[in-house]
């Protein structure tokens, strides 16, 4: 991806304007870039990486690469500085990455990239998630709100929000997104589970399963209400008789026991053990 790119960066030393030639093939690509021809940005407002959040980031490059490329600015000859994306180059770094995929910004290109990303999203053959980063870089580097986003490209500031929602998904579902192992109705539904867990976990039964999306809105609505209590998982409280019956038995058993018993004097006795060793004791009380 970009290697002819970083070529073209390397062979034209002066390209450093929206005016040089070839810059017309730089602004609003991606370029794969040298890790050591990166250096952060000396103003770059955070100064803590949390450690651990670093080496989570790291062990998911590994496995499924960089799903958004950072964003740099050409420096000089063969050096680029970090614009935006600092924490992901430094995963790129724990994970042992040689090179890592990048935006390429030149000194006065701001107009002509926000032309190129806004002709990138007309594109019929971009993916969802191609469409949504082009909406955030929209928003981080050409400073657009969602307002004028959604007059340059002529769409809806909801559709506009949605996409940009995508980008919130694990980088896992991000990835099958992409990869069209599910579709944009699926990964919708799946933005409004909060627990990533339990995102995961339905993800990978759409794909196991083939989900459809009404189906998969259901099981969100299931999620975020909880398990439902019915009448019958209700327990009435234990008349005074029958607790001291459970207390005996708890006693006698030197086990825990709970004893249920509804009006109709129906009811089960669950006694817990802990091991095989605990259960044949028990079954000797008990055969005695």
């Amino acid at each position: 991806m970009g290697k002819g790119l970083a070529a073209l960066l390397k062979d034209n030393a002066e390209l450093n304007s929206a005016e040089d030639k070839n810059a017309d093939q730089v602004i609003g690509t991606i370029a794969e870039l040298d890790i050591t021809d990166i250096q952060a940005n000396p103003d770059q407002p955070r100064t803590i990486f949390d450690a651990e959040a670093l080496e989570e980031l790291a062990q998911s490059i590994k496995a499924l690469g960089i799903i958004q490329p950072i964003t740099v600015r050409k420096v000089g000859p063969s050096k680029f500085e970090i614009i935006s994306g600092e924490r992901r180059f430094r995963a790129a770094k724990i994970a042992g990455l040689e090179s890592i995929p990048a935006y390429i910004r030149l000194a006065d290109d701001q107009s002509m990239l926000e032309m190129a990303l806004v002709e990138n999203i007309q594109r019929e053959e971009l993916d969802p998630i191609e469409v949504a980063l082009s909406y955030e870089r929209l928003i981080d580097e050409c400073q657009l709100t969602q307002e004028e986003m959604s007059t340059r490209v002529g769409k809806k500031r909801s559709t506009i929000t949605n996409y940009l929602r995508l980008l919130k998904l694990q980088p896992l579902i991000q990835a099958g997104l992409r990869d069209k192992m599910i579709a944009v109705g699926h990964a919708r539904a799946l933005i409004n589970i909060s627990n990533e867990e339990d995102q995961i976990n339905l993800y990978q039964e759409i794909i196991a399963k083939d989900l459809s999306v009404r189906q998969v809105e259901e099981a969100t609505r299931k999620l975020k209400e909880g398990p439902r209590k019915t009448t019958s998982s209700l327990k009435a409280p234990l008349a005074e008789k029958y607790v001291r019956i459970n207390e005996e038995l708890k006693k006698h058993l030197e086990a825990d026991v709970e004893l249920n018993r509804n009006n109709r004097g129906q009811g089960k006795i669950t006694i817990t053990f802990k091991n095989d060793q605990e259960l044949e004791r028990l079954l000797d009380l008990l055969k005695n």
